[in-house]
């Protein structure tokens, strides 16, 4: 192998350009080289053949030492009093000779305040403690690793896993068996047992008193351990986050639940008071004016009990009630008939009633009425009419007619077949007058246009009115026709003349009335 690379060296600079052959002084270089090569390589290859196991994980090695302990110290293995090396380190080193090594595991021990660090072959906590001379009592906690466990006859758990180079445990080895050391990167990864010690610890639960032990640190934590329920209101003594000590006496003061109906919500809380007063104070709830509670507020409390607040509020409410006026109807002499005018404009009447109402949240439970006055008194209206009669002429198709009263009116159709009687009725076709019903035969109301006056209507001439019907009321009239002359539809405003003569003043119906309305 050796005169192999010898060659190769020589090809390599005889190739080199700008050089011609080797010279001597380089050629000589080159022979001392090789020689050297060729003496390392005859006492490798010459030494005896070894198997070195540590922890289980073998590396095959070769080796001119005669020893055990020569080829460790060779390879720079340090090993500690408490790992275990077969055959024994003093042993003369045979051909194919195995030499394994089972390191011990580095261990940290906190107890009772102070921190034990070993060296150990023992594979269980038990073993471990023990051999430290530590004893376990029943309710004590043991950590390994951070872990808590119920068994320290449990194997402790195996090292971490491989570095992230991902390197075996016979790669690691061998990196590990180079000129520096090698125990640093092969021992095993190390472990941490922790004991804590449970302690007794008297509890008074409300009255209830009770010994236990625990390995917590702090009360909260041992409360919590035992599975106790607390509430805001509840006072522990001391507090959640002062430190255990063997024989402590924890002192828990329970609140009492209550339930407060206020403004429309319920609030759930929990008291040390006694009364009502004192429990609303504390949730901030102040009674205002007429306010009040139910319990009222110097009653006791207890458990579970509900405590209603009641907002009380009085409002005034002032009601009126109107008098109507009358109004009296003057006639005027001067004024043409169906001309108004407004005398005295008249006054409704109001009288007022003050009330006091009360409400408790927002419920009305009495009203009462204080004061009732009149505020005015009512005032009559006074309007004239007119009664003077002025005859005048209408220009029509047929001729000239005078009449003395124009009445504006609905105008609407109807025939001795929508009167409301069969053909073969009697009466069927006989207006109210006795007249046969049919074109110029209109119906009216008798209060506005009495029976058989004349008339004339613009676009149907002249009629007389002859008819009443129960639809036909006020300034309406319901024009006659035959039956197969009926239109299809008509309902409009006309203005219908009243033809004279005109009637003696006591048959004149001087005021009509208002309906319908235009």
């Amino acid at each position: 192998m050796a005169l192999q690379a010898e060659v190769k060296l020589r090809q390599r600079l005889e190739r080199r350009p700008g050089r011609g052959r080797v010279g001597p002084g380089l050629g000589r270089g080159l022979s001392v080289v090789s020689l050297m090569v060729l003496l390392w390589a005859g006492y490798v290859f010459t030494g005896r053949p070894v198997s070195l196991v540590i922890d289980g994980h073998a590396v095959q090695l070769r080796s001119q030492r005669l020893t055990v302990e020569a080829v460790l110290q060779k390879f720079n293995v340090t090993l500690e009093p408490e790992d275990i090396v077969q055959p024994s380190p003093g042993a003369q080193l045979l051909p194919g000779q195995t030499i394994t090594v089972q390191l011990a595991r580095p261990v940290t021990v906190d107890v009772d305040g102070r921190t034990i660090q070993r060296l150990t072959q023992r594979r269980t906590a038990g073993e471990i403690l023990a051999g430290a001379g530590i004893t376990l009592n029943a309710r004590d906690e043991l950590l390994i690793d951070g872990v808590p466990v119920s068994n320290p006859a449990i194997p402790l758990p195996p090292p971490s896993p491989a570095p992230a180079d991902h390197q075996n445990g016979a790669g690691r080895l061998l990196a590990a068996l180079t000129p520096g050391g090698v125990m640093a990167s092969a021992r095993p990864q190390p472990v941490r047992l922790i004991v804590h010690r449970a302690i007794p610890v008297t509890l008074n639960d409300h009255g209830a008193s009770s010994t236990f032990f625990t390995t917590r640190p702090n009360v909260g934590e041992a409360l919590l351990e035992q599975g106790l329920t607390l509430f805001l209101g509840d006072i522990v003594t001391p507090g959640l986050g002062a430190r255990l000590a063997p024989g402590m006496r924890i002192y828990i003061q329970r609140s009492t639940p209550v339930n407060i109906i206020v403004d429309g919500r319920t609030i759930k809380t929990r008291t040390h008071r006694e009364t009502v007063g004192a429990v609303l104070a504390q949730a901030g709830i102040a009674l205002m004016g007429q306010d009040f509670s139910r319990p009222s507020a110097d009653q006791a409390i207890a458990a579970d009990d509900a405590i209603e607040v009641v907002r009380v509020r009085e409002a005034i409410e002032i009601e009126q009630a109107l008098i109507p006026f009358e109004t009296n109807w003057v006639p005027d002499p001067d004024l043409e008939i169906d001309r108004q005018e407004i005398r005295e404009a008249g006054a409704t009447g109001v009288i007022k009633t003050r009330t006091r109402v009360r409400y408790e949240n927002d419920q009305e439970v009495w009203r009462e009425i204080e004061d009732e006055w009149l505020d005015q008194e009512p005032r009559q209206r006074e309007i004239a009419y007119g009664t003077h009669i002025v005859v005048r002429t209408l220009e029509t198709a047929t001729g000239p007619v005078e009449y003395w009263r124009k009445i504006p009116m609905v105008v609407t159709a109807y025939s001795a077949a929508t009167s409301g009687k069969a053909p073969d009725h009697p009466r069927y076709g006989i207006t109210r007058s006795g007249l046969v019903a049919g074109f110029g035969i209109v119906a009216v109301d008798p209060k506005v246009v009495p029976l058989l006056t004349d008339l004339y209507i613009p676009e149907y001439g002249r009629a007389v009115a002859g008819d009443t019907g129960g639809l036909i009321q006020g300034k309406r009239v319901d024009l006659g026709y035959e039956d197969d002359q009926l239109p299809a539809s008509l309902y409009e405003w006309r203005d219908v003349y009243v033809l004279t003569p005109a009637p003696s003043p006591d048959q004149i119906r001087y005021v009509l009335p208002e309906w319908p309305q235009r």
